[in-house]
């Protein structure tokens, strides 16, 4: 094994001086040629061909800011490419340089959660599908059970979800209207299912630092000089029992259940672990809470997103004006929340109680069953929407200060009767018993 070790350092040293040679005499990396040929960036770059382009063709034909949202996901896509190159030249980051690590892609994803603040566009629902989807491309920091998040094909489906709603949204408004945002929103979905998904399956499921292949070339070699060692100090370490083979703690057991996870029913059907953390400075997550009903955000902006997912049986407390609040597949979960820039939206969920002590110009309600809306005198004039949803009571002040709230039930029946030309709907009344 010394002869070879050996034999691979001389292999290093000749290559060098060719490319010193090939490069007028300074001595360049051979990572960008190798690049240029290893299997994982030939199938990256042909995931960006295939996938990629009908978002951007798309794009093309909309135009506006359809189209700067989609070029700045360019630019992540393309930084994930570097990062990909980068993590196959050096050492597995440390958790100090993680972040390090990981800046250029939080970079355009902070110009993408921009685009998505203030006043609403009419384009929200493409700037909110679009960034909200870019938090798929941080499998990529995924280091380890340890890490705390889910492994990257899981890691990838679950933040699709975040932007799903949105383009559901997307296909709902434009089916009837325009062909060339219907192509955008399915396109964009596609480039991460099966797209983004089908590409970390085959090369990186468990993580770009724990590659299923062996590190070779250069970036093996140099890995090795590294660690400050003789080249041959480690080799007299490795006896028969630290041989994976001869090891009793590495069992097929652990890699059974790895696999079974992948291939098991789709991420959102099954709990992940518990989440409430500020993600890239812009969006709190919060996520698989159960039973918890102390929950607290009270360090947030106008600039920053809660999004709340999975939770059952727990209460949520929002202390401070955030830009936009969505409650996604939820049970029996309750949301106070003090002012909302853009809209508070609650999605998929059963049984959930909102309230509303400050301001919200918007509150939608889609394919919820029981939602109790508590309003205070500042959000009266919000602007609620429902869609398949049933059981939606709105709780507001009463005439008296400090009197008991009235409720209201929004209608979920509706009579369409077609007059003079055309449909009038109006909701069906009930006589009280």
């Amino acid at each position: 094994m010394e002869e070879k070790l050996i034999g691979r350092l001389e292999s290093a040293v000749a290559r060098l001086e060719a490319l010193s040679l090939r490069s007028g005499g300074v001595a360049v990396s051979g990572g960008d040629d190798s690049a240029a040929t290893d299997p994982s960036i030939v199938a990256f770059d042909d995931f960006m061909g295939t996938c990629f382009s009908r978002v951007s063709s798309a794009a093309e034909k909309i135009g506006g800011q359809v189209l700067e949202v989609t070029r700045i996901l360019e630019q992540a896509l393309n930084v994930q490419k570097e990062l990909i190159i980068k993590i196959k030249q050096t050492r597995k980051p440390d958790l100090a340089g993680l972040a390090e690590f990981l800046k250029p892609l939080n970079e355009v994803v902070m110009k993408a959660n921009a685009m998505t603040e203030g006043r609403r566009s009419d384009f929200f629902n493409h700037l909110k599908a679009a960034a909200d989807s870019l938090a798929a491309l941080f499998w990529i920091a995924y280091t380890g059970k340890e890490c705390g998040m889910s492994m990257p094909i899981a890691h990838v489906e679950e933040s699709w979800q975040m932007a799903e709603f949105y383009c559901n949204k997307i296909l709902v408004q434009y089916k009837s209207k325009d062909p060339n945002h219907v192509e955008w929103a399915k396109a964009l979905k596609d480039l991460y299912l099966p797209g983004l998904r089908d590409y970390v399956k085959s090369h990186y499921p468990l993580g770009p630092a724990s590659s299923s292949k062996p590190k070779e070339g250069m970036a093996a070699v140099f890995q090795e000089i590294s660690s400050g060692k003789s080249v041959t100090a480690g080799l007299k370490k490795v006896t028969n029992d630290m041989k994976t083979k001869n090891r009793s703690d590495r069992t097929g057991i652990v890699a059974l259940a790895a696999k079974e996870g992948r291939a098991g029913a789709p991420s959102f059907s099954k709990a992940g672990p518990p989440k409430l953390e500020l993600q890239m400075g812009r969006k709190w997550a919060v996520e698989n809470q159960i039973g918890k009903k102390n929950l607290v955000i009270d360090d947030c902006d106008a600039k920053q997103s809660v999004y709340i997912f999975g939770c059952k049986d727990s209460v949520l407390h929002i202390q401070g004006k955030v830009n936009n609040i969505t409650i996604d597949k939820c049970t029996k979960m309750g949301v106070v929340f003090t002012d909302v820039v853009a809209a508070c939206e609650i999605v998929n969920c059963n049984g959930v109680e909102v309230q509303c002590q400050g301001s919200a110009p918007t509150i939608s309600v889609d394919n919820t069953g029981g939602c109790q809306l508590y309003l205070s005198k500042d959000s009266l004039g919000a602007s609620i929407t429902t869609a398949k949803s049933s059981e939606i009571n709105v709780l507001v002040p009463g005439a008296e200060p400090g009197g008991d709230l009235v409720e209201h039930a929004l209608p979920q029946q509706f009579i369409h009767a077609f007059k003079d030309g055309q449909f009038e709907t109006t909701p069906v009344s009930h006589s009280g018993g």
